[in-house]
């Protein structure tokens, strides 16, 4: 890995994370305003886990909603911080960004053109910040991925297979030369 990319990871993904650890900081302390804002995301989320995985629990409560959310935003924004599994954390606060941005910035609600041009510029900074959260979700610091390491260890076992196999017929073809009168 380049001494570059390391000083680059080093600063940018405290940059990335800035906004979630302060966002979940500001959404514990605000969390009953906004469950009433992320009420119809809420909803929606409810009704998606219904249909899609019914075993798994959502709270129906929105405050609790919130806060989970925040606690995510915490929790992954300071692993993200500090690179304790980055690429986790990215993916976990990615998977947050959608219902937050759709709950916190519905520009398409908005009649006053003012506020409707405030919504839409915090809503494509959220989608800007996705597509920086997918980056660093992929982001393998220069070493093959999950994906090319198991290809890489099927091939090798093959490989490896395919050599003891050859061995054994040897060692089985000498030993019933040797047994032979």
């Amino acid at each position: 890995m380049a001494p570059t990319m390391t000083v680059i990871r080093l600063v940018a993904r405290p940059m990335l994370a800035s906004t979630f650890v302060w966002g979940g900081i500001q959404a514990l302390r605000n969390a009953p305003a906004l469950a009433e804002a992320a009420k119809p995301v809420n909803d929606e989320i409810r009704d998606l886990a219904d249909k899609v995985a019914p075993q798994v629990h959502v709270p129906e409560d929105d405050k609790t909603l919130v806060r989970i959310n925040a606690g995510i935003h915490l929790v992954a924004g300071l692993g993200l911080a500090t690179g304790r599994a980055p690429r986790l954390c990215a993916l976990a606060l990615a998977a947050t960004v959608v219902p937050t941005t759709l709950a916190g910035h519905p520009w398409w609600e908005e009649k006053d053109k003012a506020a409707r041009s405030a919504q839409m510029t915090h809503f494509f900074k959220n989608v800007s910040m996705l597509g920086g959260l997918v980056l660093a979700a992929v982001d393998t610091e220069g070493r093959p991925g999950v994906a090319w390491r198991t290809q890489h260890a099927v091939g090798s076992a093959r490989t490896s297979a395919k050599h003891l196999r050859r061995a054994a017929t040897l060692q089985a073809k000498a030993a019933g030369r040797a047994v032979k009168p």
